[in-house]
Order: structure tokens, then sequence, then C-alpha cells
């Protein structure tokens, strides 16, 4: 399990905030894996700064790896759910 902080603009990141998105489509540049912890800070190119919001959310699925369903190889689109602290803590104790 890794920590990554990613950029999220506001766009995308409100339909997260009102539980309407449930998943992130970014390059792999980071080899992301299933039960990843994902940090994601609202940033806007206005200001050139972080807004301040941002929201926990761990990977549960992700499809992309290797080409299949034509995503571009360099690319995947990962199933997210947010969590909150008391599961954090749990995810935390099971992994020692």
């Amino acid at each position: 399990m890794k920590l990554h902080e990613l950029k999220t603009w506001p766009k995308y990141y409100q339909p997260l905030e009102d539980n309407k998105k449930c998943f992130e489509w970014r390059r792999d540049d980071r080899d992301f894996q299933v039960g990843d912890l994902l940090l994601l800070k609202e940033w806007t190119f206005k200001t050139g700064s972080y807004t301040g919001r941002e929201q926990l959310v761990i990977v549960d699925f992700i499809m992309g790896k290797k080409n299949e369903f034509g995503i571009h190889d360099e690319y995947v689109i990962m199933s997210i759910r947010k969590i909150n602290c008391k599961e954090l803590i749990n995810i935390l104790k099971e992994q020692g």
C-alpha cells in the first residue's frame, strides 16, 4: 500500500465530494495498485495553488494494466471509494 498525493482540478473534485464520481483515470506513472491510498487535493490553475479541499480514497479495482480493454498502456482507470479516519486506522492495523 502506497499513499499518492494527486492534484485534482475543481471540475473533477466537486463530483467526488458530491458522491457522483467513483473513479480516477490517470497516467500510470506511479505504478498504482489495488489497496493504494490516493490523497486527492483540489488544485486551481487560476491561482496556481491548492484550494485546501482534499479527500482520501482507496483504490478498490484497476482496469487498464497491460493495455487491456483498449486503454492506452500508459493509463489506468481506478475504482475508488472515500474512506474516513476510522477506516484508515483499520487498514493500517491490518497492514501491521
